[in-house]
């Protein structure tokens, strides 16, 4: 067997711990609490991973990608001697494993930290001066508990552990040490259940596209104040990018107002969604993920700032009129279901209502002086079923000063309410 021992640095906070152990869940199903650290069974992982030393290397890295800071690491043969190490990460760890141990003091192993004042008069400093007592008289002393954990640690006795498990959904709260009154003093404490939530998302290999933040109001809040408030945090894609929470998240809390002492917040995500990989491109492009979740993250801050009717998107419509097949709705619109191609370019902005162009004597249209036809005529007759006939004939114009255009020429100006001739119905970006 091959333990590996993870410990979080001093100051993290507790629940930095839980989600250490949620993220070495990724790497193998054998993970354990053990005290303050975390350890995992990963012997049949090496090789997978490449090695002892690549499987450390990709655990701190995914381990900085969730924001979550590893203190000490150690390999033993067993938990306990991998923890004992880890907490002593300045003496050697090279020899046979007895060896290591027997330099260790006492310190390292909890179960004899407990007798240290008594051992320290009988002159045993380190655990192999603790290990070469008499056994007997030793158990006698200071009970079975610490020749048990002496024997675990050197391999003498199997261990036992709980194995952990990821639940189905992610629900985590944290009480607050004092009374907040202010949204910026609480997406401090939510960045600790955010990197929670990332830990659990990369142990399931998963990401999310909306999480809620909730808020319990001080008992001693107004009579008139509710027991607490929430917000409902929504992505334009999957993602478990812990940056792009955070700042999103503080987008939404820095239009939220305390209405009391907030003393308890929680943060909960109900659907996990499997998370695309794509694959590494050479050249960058529309077709790398890393640019397009740029681009997400930038567009989701301007829907909370700017209101999401300010930021809209074109999505294409069923429609055989070459205007209703392209409308434009809030920023992000839900998925749409499968619709044809439009024949054309559409062009990015319509002018309504369609503005009369001049002709020439060969009657052809002119707008800040003579056009050049790119493509065209695409024929349109519908629109009968709602009274809106349609004879139309639709082209593509270049403007030496304006650019591309979108024009049509109304085929019977009976059927037309804007009457005959050539009119500008879209230009293009």
């Amino acid at each position: 067997m091959r333990w590996l021992a993870l410990c979080c640095k001093p100051d993290a906070p507790a629940g930095d711990a839980d989600a250490l152990a949620w993220l070495a869940l990724s790497f193998t199903p054998r993970v354990a609490r053990l005290e303050e650290a975390v350890v995992a069974e990963v012997a049949a992982s090496l090789r997978l991973f490449g090695g002892a030393r690549a499987l450390r290397l990709k655990l701190q890295a995914d381990a900085g990608q969730v924001g979550l800071a590893v203190g000490a690491m150690a390999w033993a043969t067993t938990a306990l001697a991998a923890l004992a190490q880890a907490r002593c990460p300045d003496t050697p760890h090279a020899g046979r494993l007895s060896e290591r141990l027997d330099a260790l003091p006492l310190a390292a192993l909890s179960a004899a930290q407990a007798h240290h004042a008594m051992l320290a008069r009988l002159g045993c400093r380190h655990l192999g001066e603790l290990r070469r007592l008499p056994r007997a008289a030793l158990a006698r002393r200071f009970g079975p508990a610490l020749l048990t954990a002496l024997d675990q640690a050197y391999g003498d006795l199997p261990e036992v552990h709980t194995w952990l498990t990821l639940p189905e959904r992610f629900d985590a709260r944290l009480e607050l040490p004092y009374r907040v009154e202010h949204t910026p003093v609480l997406l401090h404490f939510a960045e600790a259940l955010l990197r929670q939530l990332c830990a659990f998302l990369a142990a399931r290999h998963a990401g999310v596209r909306a999480l809620r933040l909730s808020w319990q109001h001080d008992a001693m809040r107004a009579r008139d104040v509710a027991d607490g408030g929430e917000l409902t945090v929504a992505t334009a894609d999957t993602t478990r990018d812990l940056h792009r929470l955070t700042r999103l998240l503080a987008e939404h809390l820095a239009r939220e107002t305390l209405a009391a002492p907030a003393g308890e917040i929680r943060l909960s995500a109900d659907t996990v969604l499997p998370l695309e990989e794509g694959s590494a491109s050479l050249l960058p492009g529309p077709s790398d993920p890393q640019e397009r979740a740029t681009t997400n993250a930038l567009l989701e801050r301007l829907s909370v700032r700017l209101g999401a009717a300010h930021v809209r998107e074109g999505r294409l419509h069923e429609d055989h009129r070459l205007d209703r097949m392209q409308c434009w709705q809030p920023w992000p619109a839900p998925p749409s279901v499968a619709v044809r191609p439009p024949p054309g370019p559409q062009p990015t902005w319509l002018v309504e209502p369609p503005q009369p162009l001049r002709c020439n004597a060969q009657e052809q249209p002119l707008y800040a002086g003579a056009l050049i036809r790119i493509s065209g005529p695409h024929r349109v007759e519908a629109g009968w079923w709602d009274g809106g006939v349609q004879t139309r004939d639709y082209f593509v114009f270049r403007s030496a000063t304006r650019g591309l255009l979108w024009v049509y020429r109304e085929r019977l100006p009976v059927a037309s309410s804007t009457g005959a001739g050539w009119f500008l119905h879209g230009v293009f970006a």
